[in-house]
């Protein structure tokens, strides 16, 4: 018998801006800047949605989630991963393993990475081991680097049911 694997590969970015809450994977923390977007700006969420949208050719996030669509506006990223774990489920496929990497210079995030792993674990319905987290900065270079954005690339492994 042979098993199906697909892959799925998401990416985000959002500029950050001050007096704006900081929300990563689901988990706020506490910062001066947030991410500025439509919903919450929460990168790591909206990346994984993507590489789950990928992983069953589905299109990306704003296939399901217009940025001009004002229901939307300052929405909790967790219901957008949701949608997508539910289509995953239709299409008989169910999440196997999730690699992640946020790129940013402040906050350091290391503390928070329990935390992170945890929810992005309970919103898949995974255990804890099979979630994956890093935390990479651009060395002062760039947007990101000068402490003004922050990027998330997300790589899903999808096994059929």
């Amino acid at each position: 018998m042979m098993i199906d694997y697909r892959n799925g590969i998401g990416y985000d970015f959002h500029r950050l801006k001050k007096n704006i809450p900081f929300v990563l994977g689901g988990v706020r923390i506490p910062y001066s800047k947030g991410p500025l977007g439509h919903s919450d700006g929460d990168v790591l969420l909206h990346a994984l949605v993507d590489a789950l949208l990928g992983g069953i050719a589905e299109g990306d996030i704003g296939s399901f989630f217009s940025d001009h669509d004002p229901r939307w506006e300052k929405a909790d990223s967790k219901i957008f991963v949701e949608h997508a774990r539910k289509l995953v489920k239709k299409k008989k496929f169910s999440v196997h393993f999730v690699d992640a990497v946020v790129l940013a210079e402040k906050p350091k995030l290391q503390p928070y990475f329990v935390a992170i792993r945890k929810s992005l674990s309970s919103l898949l319905l995974i255990p804890l081991s099979r979630v994956s987290l890093k935390a990479k900065t651009a060395e002062g270079v760039g947007i990101i680097g000068k402490g003004d954005g922050i990027a998330a690339f997300v790589s899903v492994m999808l096994r059929k049911t």
